[in-house]
This record gives C-alpha cells, sequence and structure tokens, in this order.
C-alpha cells in the first residue's frame, strides 16, 4: 500500500518545530505572521476600494461627457463620492466660482465664464492637480507597508535562519555530536523562518506592483480629466 507523505510544512510536525524553536526565532516568526496578515488585510482593502473607484470614476466621466455646462454636472459630482475625478471636479468648479466672484466684486456666479483669462484658467489647472494630489494620497494609502513587507520580510527570514544554524552549531559544541538528532531542530528552526519570510514577501511584491500599475491608471485618467474640464471651460467661454 503507497502512502503519500507530506513535508513537514504542511504535517502537524510543524508545530514540534515552533514549540522547539528559539525565543528570537519565535519572535521572528510571531513577526511576519503579523506582517503577512496585515499584508493581506490591505490586499483585499485595496482590491475592493480599486474596484469601486474605477467603476465610480467611469460613470461620473460618462455622465459628465453627455453635459453642456459644467453647472450640470455639480450634482453627479456629489452623487459619486468615491471617484476622484468627482472630488476633482469640485476643485475646478469651486475655483472657476472663486474667480467669477472677484472678477464681479462678490457677485454671484453667472451662467458663463467669458470673463476668465488663460492666467485664470492656469489657476484652474493648479488647483485640481492639487484636489489630484489630495485624491491619489487617499487610495495608495498603507499601499507603502506592501513595500517594507516585501522588502524587510526576506531579510526577516535570513535573520532567523542565521539565527537557527547557530543554535545548531552551539548544540554540537555543548553536547559534542554532530548528529542529526542535535542538528535537525536548529536546522529545522532555519528553515521554516526562511519559508515564512518569503510567504510573507512573495504575495507583498505582487500586491505592491499591482496596486502601482492601479495608481497609475487611475492618475492618468484622472490627468486626462483635468485636460477635458479646462477644454470644456475654454469652450464654455467662447
Amino acid at each position: 500500500m503507497n502512502y503519500i507523505i507530506l513535508p513537514s510544512i504542511f504535517s502537524g510536525s510543524v508545530w514540534q518545530i515552533i514549540s522547539d524553536s528559539s525565543t528570537f526565532g519565535l519572535l521572528i516568526l510571531i513577526i511576519l505572521v503579523i506582517m503577512s496578515l496585515v499584508s493581506w488585510m490591505i490586499i483585499f482593502d485595496k482590491w475592493r476600494l480599486f474596484k469601486e473607484v474605477e467603476a465610480d470614476n467611469k460613470k461620473f466621466i460618462q455622465l459628465f461627457r453627455r453635459t453642456r455646462t459644467l453647472s450640470e454636472s455639480v450634482g453627479q459630482a456629489k452623487s459619486h463620492p468615491k471617484a476622484p475625478v468627482s472630488h476633482i471636479f469640485m476643485a475646478g468648479y469651486k475655483e472657476v466660482s472663486t474667480l467669477l466672484e472677484d472678477k464681479n466684486e462678490g457677485g454671484a456666479m453667472q451662467e458663463s465664464i467669458r470673463s476668465l483669462s488663460l492666467d485664470d484658467f492656469d489657476s484652474v489647472e493648479m488647483a485640481m492637480e492639487v484636489a489630484l494630489s489630495e485624491e491619489i494620497g487617499k487610495i495608495e494609502r498603507r499601499v507603502v507597508f506592501l513595500a517594507t513587507t516585501a522588502n524587510s520580510a526576506p531579510f526577516l527570514g535570513l535573520l532567523g535562519t542565521v539565527v537557527g544554524i547557530m543554535d545548531s552549531f552551539w548544540s554540537i559544541g555543548e553536547r559534542g555530536s554532530a548528529s542529526l538528532a542535535v542538528v535537525a531542530p536548529g536546522i529545522a528552526e532555519a528553515l521554516l523562518a526562511t519559508i515564512v519570510g518569503l510567504g510573507a514577501a512573495i504575495p507583498a511584491v505582487i500586491a505592491f506592483n499591482w496596486a502601482n500599475n492601479k495608481l497609475k491608471f487611475i492618475n492618468d485618467v484622472s490627468g486626462n480629466f483635468i485636460l477635458e474640464f479646462i477644454r470644456r471651460a475654454k469652450r464654455e467661454q467662447g
């Protein structure tokens, strides 16, 4: 009768390795496990957030392109709070309103924006770029932890590996024997630290690159929207 022999990491003996690990080795494993759990929480949170942001961005831009004037898009912007472009739109619209009020000596915003100059449009564009930077900052919050995990987890695992090997050599010197029974616990602890370190780092690397690509896409879409807003504003100016 044939039996499938699983590696110790997939069997109950892994708990034996953990129980035999040194205090320092356990500390390394705990840190790596916490980093891995936090990374996965961030991954799932960003997956949900990117999905909502892209959907709301697409909806608002479609609605914006159907309107004839900027003022018609105000209500639509408020109904799509997840879309960065809606906040960018409101920043541009408020800047236009402020400039017109200043030119009209505090009067209410008029239907047309024919009194805006090229310098005024530069001011509007800068206000929208500031809003874009703020929105990207909100979306990318905690993504840096993925980079931290990706960079530090392998080294923490290596540190645990070195400690485990040192423990093996210490056991050899203390017992005067290099038998497998003497060195096996330290070697097992060392290999476990390596596995856990790589297990924390690899998903973090993949997720960090994925998140950066998503952020770049959102940034490009938002940057194009700023240009579209300015073009629409200038067209309304006639």
